[in-house]
């Protein structure tokens, strides 16, 4: 089907229905309303933990992650384990990266580094031993194939006789790869090596795009990583995009959009690029005039709800869309999704083990970060002493406020009574200031407030983090502050 361009205030409410063209029948998933989003858009977090990783404080140490360990040996019935592996490495710049990353073409940084991730992991084993089998696993960075095909078979070799993994038909073993620095041979070995999901960074398709954000791309070997991927036997391959680069205009992005479906990758996030070059110094090297318009990203925005919902994917929520029969739609359905650091997973009850260095961990009722810089990681470790940098130990308010938020951002619903029989409270009491809040939303067709559930609407749910934000306790507080220093998050639309 050919789109064709129209203004913000053409088309204002799109709907897209949670199976395909064959089963139109299903009720829509998500309603597109221009007016209300470019009104109601603002700042505010992501909602991949909560309390959310601002909140974290120095007062939370490598003790009190030991403490955490020992209260689930303690209570017994261990859950399964998502472990998270962040290498930091990449060997160019992209100019539009937040990430933690550590730019170098020298790759005996990545051996030394290697050297100590391991004495890490094997710390974790430990204290995990007898609890520790793994159903999740995710290689972030930079660049995990950044590592060469030796290193990473020692480095997988070396989680498997620290940890237990459950067979690959159960478990979900993922990495995020750049196609530029893999050849289909390599792909085969990350298959070999034990990763069955597999996610490509593209950004955009454009090459005038790629030169203005230093990520040159050709669209032929990001095709040759996902037919190679199909021919290993990848469980599922995922494809990043981004809104709102420089240079991009409506023609390049729907373009882009069109060449992304005929892939058919299972799952495809559509990221808003948050320009925020204050915090992040790659970013400085973007040109402003070269940045679309807050309408012209709203119409990319709607454009690409348009194409992937004629495409049959399903919406799940913020910027994620899958294939009905993938399993982030299946758990969706049957509501088994779960939020995390990585996005969308389906398995939400695990603990998550996190090793490198930056990496975000969540251990029974507590969060924790590991040191920023290669210098105090590897000094941590040098002491025997797991490098932990700050944390939060979450309070029984913490846990009721991430129990709805976690509902919310992953099924667009809470049961009122399913809450309140969990949490000691009535919920209308308790969260009187909040729902006096939601009325509001609910004139304007975000939410419904019913006697036993809270129900975002379809209009609503591209403003879940709107939505979310009323019940963060900690944002509340700091807004209440005149003259305190506000955190800086991305838009939420």
């Amino acid at each position: 089907m050919q789109a064709t361009a129209f203004p913000a205030a053409a088309k204002p409410v799109i709907s897209i229905a949670t199976q395909p063209a064959a089963c139109q029948a299903v009720a829509p998933s998500v309603d597109f309303d221009a007016g209300l989003l470019k009104r109601l858009g603002k700042n505010g977090p992501r909602y991949t933990s909560y309390p959310t990783a601002d909140r974290f404080g120095g007062e939370f140490g490598y003790r009190d992650y030991l403490h955490a360990v020992a209260g689930l040996r303690t209570r017994g019935g261990a859950r399964p384990l998502s472990l998270y592996l962040h290498i930091p490495f990449c060997d160019t710049v992209c100019y539009y990266c937040a990430c933690n990353k550590i730019v170098t073409r020298r790759r005996e940084k990545a051996a030394t580094y290697l050297a100590y991730l391991k004495r890490e992991i094997a710390m974790q084993g430990a204290l995990f031993a007898g609890m520790n089998e793994v159903e999740q696993l995710h290689f972030g960075g930079g660049t995990p194939t950044f590592l060469a095909d030796a290193q990473m078979d020692d480095l997988m070799a070396h989680l498997r006789r620290n940890f237990r993994f459950a067979p690959d038909d159960k478990g979900e073993y993922s990495i995020e790869v750049d196609p530029r620095t893999v050849s289909a041979e390599r792909v085969h070995t990350l298959r070999r090596q034990g990763f069955n999901r597999i996610s490509l960074g593209v950004q955009d398709f454009d090459p005038e795009v790629q030169r203005a954000v230093n990520r040159v791309q050709p669209e032929e070997e990001t095709r040759a990583v996902i037919d190679a991927a199909r021919a290993a036997g990848f469980r599922s391959v995922s494809i990043d995009l981004i809104y709102g680069l420089p240079k991009q205009t409506l023609d390049t992005m729907r373009q882009t959009i069109d060449k992304v479906i005929a892939a058919s990758p299972d799952r495809i996030a559509v990221y808003h690029y948050a320009h925020m070059p204050q915090l992040f110094k790659p970013q400085r090297r973007i040109v402003e005039a070269d940045m679309p318009s807050s309408d012209t990203k709203l119409q990319m925005l709607q454009l690409c709800i348009e194409r992937l919902g004629a495409a049959g994917y399903v919406y799940i929520g913020m910027d994620h869309f899958a294939r009905p029969n993938d399993d982030l739609a299946v758990a969706q359905r049957q509501g088994r999704l779960h939020r995390n650091f990585q996005g969308y997973s389906t398995h939400a009850d695990t603990d998550l083990v996190a090793c490198g260095v930056s990496a975000i961990g969540a251990v029974g009722a507590t969060y924790s970060q590991n040191v920023k810089t290669l210098e105090e990681y590897y000094d941590l470790i040098d002491q025997n002493e797991l490098p932990v940098a700050r944390g939060i130990r979450l309070g029984m308010d913490d846990a009721l406020r991430r129990s709805l938020i976690q509902k919310l951002m992953c099924q667009f619903e809470v049961s009122i009574p399913a809450l309140e029989q969990a949490f000691p409270i009535v919920f209308s009491k308790y969260f009187a200031d909040e729902l006096a809040q939601l009325r509001q939303m609910e004139q304007d067709g975000l939410v419904h407030i019913g006697p036993d559930w809270l129900t975002v609407t379809m209009k609503g749910r591209l403003l879940i983090r709107n939505v979310c934000m009323v019940f963060d306790r900690y944002l509340a507080a700091r807004q209440e502050q005149p003259g305190a220093e506000r955190i800086r998050h991305s838009q939420t639309v």
